[in-house]
């Protein structure tokens, strides 16, 4: 994941974004992602949209693309000097969103949704650090996941033995026939 969005958030009746500090029992404690970064509390009525759970709509209508995935697209192409701003000519933007997901349903995404887009890109990529994806981590990760060579599968470390697997599992279970 290039940008670290958990934590990242869009608030209802407030402009900007927002980092979750820690919840309290009225709201979320807050801190802007803007220069001077103040802290402030979001009431409970205010709705919280977490940028990790947005996503962008694409022609298939069963498919979307995570704003992290988005945002990794943005940096690969501009870095952190993206050369659009909200303010920018439309057709401009309807461009930039095209290059980006040449995909995007222009039906449902509209020009609005580009504009906050590059306005939380600016945000996100002026206050947080990228990280770039390392393969020693990914490697780490399914060496973990593979069994050693003499570790059981799946018995949970039990192995039964030939008289065991030919009982009957339930004995409440048998023939009563016999």
């Amino acid at each position: 994941m290039p940008y670290d969005l958990k934590e990242i958030a869009a608030i209802s009746g407030m402009p900007g974004l927002y980092r979750l500090v820690r919840p309290t029992r009225a709201g979320v404690i807050i801190e802007s992602l803007d220069e001077r970064g103040t802290r402030s509390v979001a009431s409970a009525r205010n709705k919280v949209s977490l940028l990790q759970e947005i996503s962008i709509y694409t022609e298939d209508y069963d498919q979307t693309v995570p704003l992290t995935e988005v945002f990794d697209r943005v940096y690969q192409k501009y870095g952190t000097n993206l050369p659009l701003t909200n303010k920018s000519n439309d057709q401009d933007l309807v461009a930039f969103m095209g290059e980006i997901i040449p995909d995007y349903d222009r039906q449902r995404v509209y020009l609005s949704d580009i504009k906050k887009l590059v306005t939380w890109y600016h945000a996100v990529s002026n206050r947080l650090e990228y990280q770039e994806a390392t393969t020693d981590t990914e490697d780490a990760g399914t060496q973990q996941e593979q069994p050693a060579a003499d570790e059981a599968l799946s018995t949970a470390g039990i192995i039964p033995t030939e008289a065991d697997a030919a009982a009957t599992a339930n004995p409440e279970a048998t023939d009563k026939s016999a």
